[in-house]
């Protein structure tokens, strides 16, 4: 099993997201959480996965110097992509209504990529695209969504897990741990071939 195939590194998720950590923990794996703050900003030519791929990349400069021969930094980023454009977390109430109103009745792509850094090897980068198909959400449903959900730690303004994905949410194509923003899948199997 992966667990036992990975004792003797020292796992380190370099992320502030219960639902990453929630995650990770359910692959049975043992890691510790470090946390350093980083401004999330990409250049304006990146599009799609570039974007999220550069980003969990730009997470794991931080640690790297720090990085022992047996330690595995995972870092990761999500975005919402919807008409050519990414959605990331909102500001404010308006930002986050704005975004849910254009999800409302259409569909969009949520791309998560995974950065695997050992010590001193280079960097491993993964990624997942998934297609979310949202029904017709009433302006009283987003309102009531953001008063109570205040989801502005969420690309796109919605957790898939929480209330809006349960009624606004017809199906997706792909992994539902991408869109709540870790591949799982991919990353153990990236993880295997250690």
């Amino acid at each position: 099993m992966l667990a036992k195939k990975l004792k003797d590194y020292n796992i380190i998720l370099a992320s502030g997201s219960p639902r990453r950590q929630s995650l990770l923990k359910d692959l049975d794996i043992n890691f510790s959480v470090k946390l350093k703050s980083i401004k999330e900003e990409y250049p304006d030519t990146l599009k799609a996965a570039e974007i999220t791929d550069y980003l969990s990349e730009l997470k794991s400069k931080p640690y790297l110097k720090e990085l022992n021969s047996n330690d595995i930094l995972i870092t990761s980023d999500t975005i919402v992509w919807l008409n050519n454009k990414a959605l990331g977390k909102p500001k404010n109430y308006d930002e986050a209504f704005k975004m849910l109103s254009s999800l409302s009745n259409t569909n969009h792509e949520v791309i998560t990529s995974v950065c695997i850094s050992m010590g001193t090897q280079k960097n491993t980068i993964i990624n997942d695209t998934v297609k979310v198909y949202f029904k017709e959400l009433k302006q009283e449903e987003i309102d009531y969504y953001i008063k109570e959900y205040k989801p502005f730690d969420k690309a796109g303004s919605y957790g898939i897990q929480e209330w809006i994905g349960k009624i606004g949410i017809n199906r997706i194509e792909g992994s539902y741990f991408t869109v709540m923003g870790f591949p799982v899948h991919k990353l153990y199997k990236e993880l295997e071939k250690l």
